[in-house]
């Protein structure tokens, strides 16, 4: 499963750097080798590590850093731990290929789509998401309305809250409203 994450990593992004590692102790050598991660794709069920356990680790380690959980435990066993625990999004290795291809690919800093980004360069979609989160909206309402997945409206709000440098919806609120936004 790692190396077909790699070639869809990869074909996703030819310029990316991709390190693989196979436990959770070669994260810290690896970080000195290579500098932090963009992104990490972490599975539950490591050699020295299992359930989440693992992302709570890295998350000390690395507080900065996205996480996903691509992981061969149903959502309903794991997912909620998982996010708790500090992971940005959760997927089962059941999950189709294009499911897993767009949650990587919205995890991956596009050209121009850097955090920080003035909000007056905010995409369509996260103008759209602005407004419903003032409405006070759920993640399931919005990815109703949206009619795309939770797990997708969770990446979209992760990459809306940075790019705003803010930590909560009603924090995103109160600027979308105080900048105009809505």
């Amino acid at each position: 499963m790692r190396e077909a994450i790699v070639m869809l990593l990869r074909r996703l992004n030819s310029k990316l750097s991709v390190v693989e590692l196979d436990r959770l102790a070669a994260v810290a050598p690896a970080v000195q080798a290579h500098g932090a991660p963009e992104l990490i794709c972490l599975d539950l069920k490591l050699p020295d590590t299992h359930g989440v356990s693992g992302v709570r680790e890295l998350r000390q380690m690395l507080p900065e850093v996205p996480i996903i959980v691509l992981s061969a435990a149903e959502s309903l066993d794991y997912e909620d731990l998982a996010l708790e625990a500090g992971a940005q999004a959760y997927m089962s290795k059941s999950a189709g290929a294009a499911d897993i291809s767009g949650l990587l690919r919205s995890f991956l800093v596009d050209e121009g789509d850097e955090p920080g980004a003035p909000p007056e360069k905010l995409s369509k979609r996260q103008k759209q998401l602005l407004v419903m989160l003032d409405k006070g909206l759920s993640n399931r309402d919005i990815a109703e309305e949206l009619q795309i997945s939770e797990h997708t409206v969770k990446v979209h709000l992760w990459r809306l809250f940075r790019r705003l440098n803010v930590k909560s919806r009603s924090q995103a609120s109160h600027l979308a409203r105080t900048q105009g936004l809505v």
